[in-house]
């Protein structure tokens, strides 16, 4: 650590008062994947503030996330990475190995700002041996969205486990009328990628360790593989993604689906694109009203269960002005964090729950923020406060395969070959058993390099 660059930003830092250094270039520069119009207008604003109140200009650059693994490995040959990066999670512990990150500078500002403030999952996911990567920016968990009215009448239990969800099917199910899940099932979709690998997590088995690829477990497994054919079973016929869960789930058609919080806002009636039909008004927040969701879900053999989250992160690069850098990660985070949640509420949740004088002011700042699109409202308006706590508690326990045994990119390569889609497919069409299909996946998997 960074120890006298410490020291001084603590003092500095004790009341999150920003001040201008004087040994501080004037601007620095900061990439942002967040690229579309009024985005970027946030983050100008918000840069704006961040200008006036230290003397320290940003320049905001928009980067394609498609373009930014090439960019900045580019950038970093030639010496000019820009100062701060908001990047996705897949480049968090990679670009720290490779030194495009200084996670020094990272876990000072972490400190500073209060270890204890930030979500344990999110944090995780970006620990290394002696600190962090990056700074956890915002995330969103999937989850499981479920009719809380029919469960309540019927008298079952939330989804939370296996058990659970097949229970619900057992006394919802009535097609064509409502279909207990409806299941990912194509296999070319990145969709059925995402829902399997949240399954998988649930009961605690992983492709990965390590040291690489580790064989799956042939018990765990048979249990996701059976639980997985029950919610197909219980789905409609055909190749489903994300469309016809919707869809059907809006229609009041389906009991449970798998989805991301960007369906939150359409739920409410606030998207024209997007109508729940369940009543005759398109606009109405009916179906948001008779709605739950669970994030934290689990399996017989993981009885603490897995949430599946994406996170954003804030890294400070090698060839920053590291003092100004971290000055604008630690406004971003605090005095500018709910502008910086506020470019997307639905799918930005505050990974940084509050500060030392309010531990959930930014939870409590987040769910007034407006959400929508042709309509807008706040997300405390149109779910209860035990839903926005679901919502954000999913952070507590995110994981993805790959993360905690620093194999990442191994595992990215294993989803993005879509072998375990296929394979589970296969089994679910009764090409082969369990054991079989087990031992196929074992076999195709360890080919991945």
């Amino acid at each position: 650590m960074k120890r006298l660059m410490k020291t001084t930003l603590l003092v500095a830092a004790s009341s999150l008062a920003l001040v201008t250094v004087a040994q501080a270039q004037e601007e620095i520069r900061f990439w942002t994947t967040e690229e579309q119009p009024e985005r970027l207008a946030r983050q100008e604003a918000m840069a704006a503030e961040f200008r006036d109140m230290t003397g320290i200009s940003v320049e905001v650059i928009p980067v394609s996330e498609s373009d930014m693994g090439t960019r900045a490995t580019a950038a970093f040959a030639a010496g000019d990475l820009p100062d701060v990066i908001n990047h996705p999670l897949q480049y968090a512990l990679p670009w720290a190995e490779a030194g495009i990150l200084d996670p020094d500078a990272a876990s000072d500002v972490i400190e500073i700002l209060g270890e204890e403030t930030f979500a344990p999952g999110a944090l995780n996911m970006a620990a290394m041996e002696d600190g962090f990567a990056s700074v956890p920016v915002d995330g969103w968990t999937q989850m499981i969205i479920y009719r809380a009215d029919l469960f309540e009448e019927a008298g079952l239990e939330p989804p939370t486990t296996y058990a659970n969800v097949l229970a619900a099917i057992e006394v919802l199910h009535n097609p064509p009328d409502l279909f207990g899940f409806v299941a990912a099932t194509k296999v070319d979709e990145a969709f059925m990628s995402q829902v399997l690998e949240h399954v998988f997590l649930a009961n605690g088995v992983s492709p990965v360790g390590e040291a690489g690829f580790t064989p799956l477990d042939e018990g765990a497994t048979t249990e996701v593989l059976e639980f997985y054919a029950a919610i197909t079973e219980a789905s409609p016929d055909g190749e489903l993604f994300w469309q016809q869960s919707r869809e059907l789930y809006f229609a009041g058609r389906a009991a449970m689906i798998i989805w991301s919080p960007f369906i939150l806002d359409e739920l409410a009636g606030l998207r024209d694109s997007a109508p729940p039909t369940i009543t005759d008004d398109p606009t109405s927040a009916e179906l948001a009203s008779r709605t739950g969701i669970v994030t934290n879900f689990a399996g017989p053999s993981n009885p603490d269960g897995a949430a599946w989250a994406d996170i954003r992160y804030f890294g400070i690069t090698a060839d920053a002005d590291t003092e100004a850098a971290m000055q604008f990660v630690e406004f971003a985070m605090s005095e500018g964090y709910t502008q910086t949640l506020g470019i997307a509420p639905e799918g930005k949740f505050p990974v940084r729950r509050g500060d030392g004088s309010n531990p959930t002011a930014f939870v409590e700042a987040w769910s007034m923020l407006d959400v929508g699109v042709d309509r807008r409202a706040p997300l405390a308006a149109l779910y209860p406060q035990e839903m926005i706590d679901e919502i954000v508690g999913g952070l507590d326990v995110a994981q993805r395969w790959g993360v905690a045994e620093g194999q990442l990119a191994l595992a990215s390569r294993i989803v993005n070959a879509q072998v375990i889609n296929r394979l589970v497919r296969e089994y679910m069409d009764g090409v082969r058993d369990a054991p079989a299909t087990v031992a196929l996946m074992n076999e195709e998997l360890a080919r991945i390099e």
